[in-house]
């Protein structure tokens, strides 16, 4: 990287693509200086000069430690979405905020979560997990019983297979990005692997899939492949270190690292091993759109690719010219992302941005690049890459496959599944972000 002297003496770092992108390393080594700057903070001649004032929170004994942490008061506004607040007898949607969180692990409390006939209230030491069919002795296990097993810890983000559905809108829908991509979210989920479970009851060779049945009062099942069971499936009984949350699956889900978010069923209560998928409703009909050419997407459990912009991104408006670090979120179905660039002239120049480390195989990546931003209009997008080879595609390239609704009903009414391609903000003169097609 080579960068230059400012008047001032600071060190510039390079500009690498148009519009004011920086090199990714420029906040490792001297232009990091060159960009606290202009980032607000205040130079003091000496830190003897003038006593530091005493605020009144420092005058006085603080609060209890309660015996579970809440967060801060000043962060209520941190707070998911609600499609149906008030429990009507439909689906219930809660959308993670992107735009308000960073880093890789989305907090338990504010984890995307998808109920079709509300959270049910399961009693843990009631709760079973039968595991039948097309095996050689048929088990149920307690809570206690699976707690006696090796456990394992492995991140993973879930994905609804219809996040991102207001893309295949002829128009882009004005909304944030928790609107937009809020159902999908990262966590460390530990539990039992599935393989072991299967390995005491004895899977018979005619089983070539198992079907996941769920507590709940729809008794929400999925039909997976036996393949996915003996690779990473999990079931999951703890969610960042504690238990799963009740709209997460409480008391144990079943885990399927990079695959559909409805597949991971919650709740469980049963896995049956049969010879065929059972097409039962979510996937003979909920999760089967029909394409433009008359065939049902069926059967396609993968989560591609994707990476979208977190910050800056609408409703969060910059607040005037300067440096600034554009942030996001990469995952892939497939591994661990390889590569994200960012573009902040609507893709005719990319950078290539700083992954965080650590990069573990499906689970969010947080890319980071340093922005200076000069007041003009900009239009920025983030474009990923994982390990496999395979590219996020464009809008374009999904909608010319898929097709696209004439309709804008609201953000949840979309029947399209499986958007994850480029998303684009544009950012205007007032500092204002505004979701676009570019």
């Amino acid at each position: 990287m080579q960068s230059k002297r400012s008047k001032s003496g600071w060190l510039e770092p390079e500009v690498v693509a148009g519009n004011g992108l920086l090199d990714r390393r420029a906040f490792l080594r001297g232009g990091a200086a060159a960009a606290g700057a202009m980032m607000g903070y205040t130079f003091v001649g000496s830190a003897a000069a003038e006593p530091l004032a005493d605020d009144p929170w420092s005058k006085v004994p603080g609060g209890i430690s309660p015996p579970y942490e809440q967060r801060s008061r000043y962060e209520e506004k941190v707070a998911r979405t609600l499609s149906n607040p008030k429990g009507e007898p439909r689906t219930q949607h809660a959308r993670t905020p992107h735009h308000l969180i960073n880093g890789t692990f989305t907090p338990n409390g504010l984890h995307f979560t998808i109920v079709h006939a509300g959270t049910p209230d399961i009693d843990p030491d009631k709760h079973r997990l039968l595991i039948h069919g097309l095996v050689k002795r048929p088990l149920v296990f307690t809570l206690d019983a699976l707690h006696r097993y090796p456990m394992v810890s492995r991140m993973s983000f879930v994905e609804c297979g219809g996040n991102s559905a207001p893309f295949f809108s002829k128009e882009p829908i004005q909304a944030s990005v928790q609107a937009l991509h809020g159902l999908v979210s990262c966590a460390e989920w530990t539990g039992v692997r599935l393989s072991t479970l299967l390995e005491e009851t004895g899977i018979d060779p005619k089983a070539k899939w198992f079907i996941a049945e769920g507590a709940d009062a729809p008794a929400l099942s999925r039909s997976v492949p036996m393949t996915k069971a003996l690779d990473d499936a999990m079931v999951a009984l703890y969610q960042n270190g504690e238990r799963i949350m009740p709209g997460n699956g409480y008391p144990m889900r079943l885990l399927l690292p990079g695959w559909e978010g409805n597949m991971n069923v919650k709740f469980l209560r049963r896995i049956q091993l049969t010879d065929a998928p059972a097409m039962s409703y979510y996937e003979a009909r909920t999760y089967a759109p029909v394409l433009p050419n008359g065939k049902a997407y069926q059967f396609y459990f993968l989560q591609e690719v994707k990476s979208f912009i977190t910050h800056p991104s609408p409703g969060l408006t910059l607040k005037g010219p300067g440096f600034y670090e554009i942030s996001g979120v990469a995952y892939s179905g497939n591994g661990r992302i390889s590569k994200v660039m960012v573009s902040a002239d609507g893709g005719q120049s990319w950078a290539q941005t700083a992954l965080q480390e650590p990069v573990p195989s499906k689970a969010f990546t947080r890319f980071r690049t340093p922005w200076r931003w000069d007041n003009n209009p900009a239009v920025l997008q983030s474009h990923a890459w994982d390990e496999a080879g395979n590219v996020q595609p464009t809008r374009a390239q999904i909608v010319a496959v898929r097709g696209e609704t004439t309709k804008v009903p609201p953000v949840t009414g979309f029947p399209s599944q499986h958007y994850n391609g480029i998303t684009t903000w544009a950012i205007e003169r007032n500092g204002e972000v505004k979701h676009v097609y570019a």
